[in-house]
């Protein structure tokens, strides 16, 4: 085993995002891989280049300027394999998330069955469903066409029939798609996903007609009524958005031939990894990683017998930041808002920061914009994502966030922060976790492309999560309790490694923090009142203490209830988020 890694390959992997290009380098350093460096370039999917391999030559070089190593030669192409005398790279991997949403159309049969299946596995990649077909669907088989060729489609997802089950019924619903296939012409064609009753996967082909020649088959995601089983056909589903990309963007088909195939969307390399990593911890908490980035707010979440990857392009911060109010209003916005800010002022913003995504707030006014708009996108991308969540796997109430621990964050909109602090608060608006939880900041936003290397090389992802590559903003307590503004909630005293204590009392509506450094570990003795629960139960706690992880930010304490309810008057709000952002290390 030692001698695979002394002689491991320096793996280069590229993330083409809507704003911005990355190149990572991997390499060997004393014998285990370690994430090297990173270099960045403004993406090219967009006018004037239209052409997302310039925007990755540029990314790379900026990479091997930090390198000092060469990893193009005279033409930008890449040189591959590495050459004895140092340049090149042995390999290369590639996520992507640009490019325009993909717009589904679904069919499949029952509502609260195959159609909510279609819908679970659409969400997981780059997509916007813009057309249902069911077997409720009352509308006429001519207006059923009409349907989908106005939604003018890239993607058709089938699903229905449990394996060996009902046949006659799926065949009924692919006749309007059939005949909407004769009608559009040859590179309107979408590409078609079946993922029902695998009994008639022959008969389907033979239904759709022209679009046989892009359908893709993969198990059903409906196997029994009470089963589903997404994987198989969100790994497909994959293959195809990497099909679809290279159809609408110069230059996906270049990064293809590089990479030797080795090429996913970016929010399922993140999924595979999330996926990988709920399997390595094991927990009885579930596994939460969120990455808000232009193209799309990603939430992914691993439970002992559950994963989900939700993708939300109507909640990214790039070009389609305007369509956010379609979902949320201005003052809904201002309300994370620590500054006096009008509605006027933040409808510029949101139509200059869609026109021009990569830009980095350069006043105040302008970064608290940025993160009110960041906590009210990734607020409603996680009420949308909790819907997929177990139901009850906790004391604490349904409704609220499931128990986490880790909470990994990545994206634009977090690493761009400027102190730990604004993240976490960040974090903490939006999410509103509960119990006790570790929160990790990917700033360098390598979960997707470890997601990404980890086909290529399985020893890589765990070697570079365990050599620091991640910032650990520390252990967060989160008590659910209802009480009064400034009534005491929890006492806690935390004991560190040399014996020394330090102490704090918690009151609702505040937040708190006890220092703890990075790879320090102390143990968390809790006392809790009115019937408050970090997780163990209204009230409970275990007898020998938590045992917690320190990280920038220490043990932070977080007593302002949950939901987190704001107060209505405008100027004690502010006042009070000021008050947070400063305990938490902010300006």
């Amino acid at each position: 085993m030692t001698t695979s890694l002394v002689d491991g390959n320096s793996i280069l992997a590229v993330d083409v995002g809507a704003a911005n290009t990355r190149a990572v380098m991997f390499d060997v350093v004393e014998g285990e891989y370690r994430f090297v460096a990173s270099g960045t370039a403004p993406s090219t999917a967009e006018a004037p280049f239209k052409d997302v391999s310039e925007g990755v030559r540029n990314a790379i070089a900026n990479l091997q300027a930090v390198l000092g190593k060469s990893l193009l030669d005279a033409s930008r192409d890449l040189i591959t394999p590495s050459q004895p005398n140092g340049s090149g790279v042995d390999a290369l991997v590639v996520t992507i998330s640009a490019g325009p949403t993909i717009r589904a159309v679904l069919v499949g049969l029952l509502k609260d069955v195959s159609l909510e299946s279609a819908r679970r596995l659409t969400e997981s990649t780059y997509a916007r469903i813009v057309e249902t077909i069911g077997l409720n669907d009352r509308r006429k088989p001519e207006q059923q066409i009409d349907g989908i060729l106005r939604a003018r489609p890239d993607l058709i997802v089938i699903t229905g029939g449990t394996d060996g089950g009902a046949s006659r019924s799926v065949k009924k619903l692919l006749e309007p798609i059939g005949l909407a296939s004769f009608i559009l012409p040859e590179e309107k064609v979408p590409a078609v996903l079946f993922a029902g009753n695998e009994k008639i996967a022959e008969e389907i082909k033979t239904l759709v007609g022209s679009f046989a020649s892009a359908l893709h088959v993969s198990p059903n995601v409906r196997p029994s009524l009470e089963t589903e089983d997404l994987e198989p056909a969100q790994r497909e589903l994959a293959r195809m958005v990497v099909n679809i990309r290279k159809r609408q963007i110069k230059g996906v088909d270049l990064l293809d031939m590089w990479s030797g195939g080795h090429i996913l969307p970016t929010a399922y390399a993140t999924g595979r990894m999330v996926r990988f990593l709920a399997k390595v911890y094991g927990a009885e908490k579930g596994i939460l990683s969120v990455d808000l980035g232009a193209s799309a707010a990603v939430i992914s979440a691993g439970f002992k017998n559950k994963f989900t990857l939700n993708v939300y392009p109507q909640f990214g911060s790039g070009e389609n930041l305007v369509g956010l109010l379609n979902y949320t209003t201005l003052e809904d916005i201002l309300r994370w808002s620590s500054l006096d800010i009008s509605e006027g002022v933040l409808r510029d913003y949101l139509h200059q920061k869609s026109l021009y995504p990569s830009t980095i707030a350069a006043t105040k006014e302008d970064l608290v914009m940025s993160q009110a708009v960041s906590r009210q996108a990734l607020y409603l991308a996680m009420q949308s994502a909790r819907r997929d969540f177990p139901r009850k796997v906790s004391s604490i109430k349904p409704t609220l966030t499931p128990l986490f621990d880790p909470i990994l964050a990545g994206g634009g909109a977090l690493s761009d922060a400027s102190r730990p602090g604004q993240s976490l608060l960040l974090l903490l608006d939006s999410l509103q976790p509960v119990g006790v939880t570790t929160v990790i900041l990917d700033q360098n936003n390598l979960l997707p492309l470890l997601g990404a290397t980890a086909a290529q090389n399985s020893i890589l992802p765990v070697q570079v999560i365990d050599s620091g590559a991640f910032l650990s903003v520390g252990t967060v307590v989160v008590p659910v309790v209802s009480a009064n503004y400034g009534t005491p909630i929890l006492r806690a005293a935390l004991t560190y490694e040399n014996g020394a204590e330090a102490r704090v009392d918690l009151k609702y509506g505040s937040i708190e923090t006890l220092p703890l450094s990075s790879g320090e570990t102390g143990k968390l003795t809790v006392q809790l009142m009115h019937g408050a629960d970090i997780g163990f139960g209204p009230g409970r706690v275990p007898k020998d203490g938590i045992s917690v992880s320190g990280g920038a930010l220490g043990v932070v304490f977080d007593g302002r209830g949950r939901p987190l309810n704001l107060p209505t008057d405008a100027v004690r709000r502010r006042e009070l988020i000021k008050k947070w952002t400063w305990t938490l290390g902010g300006e």
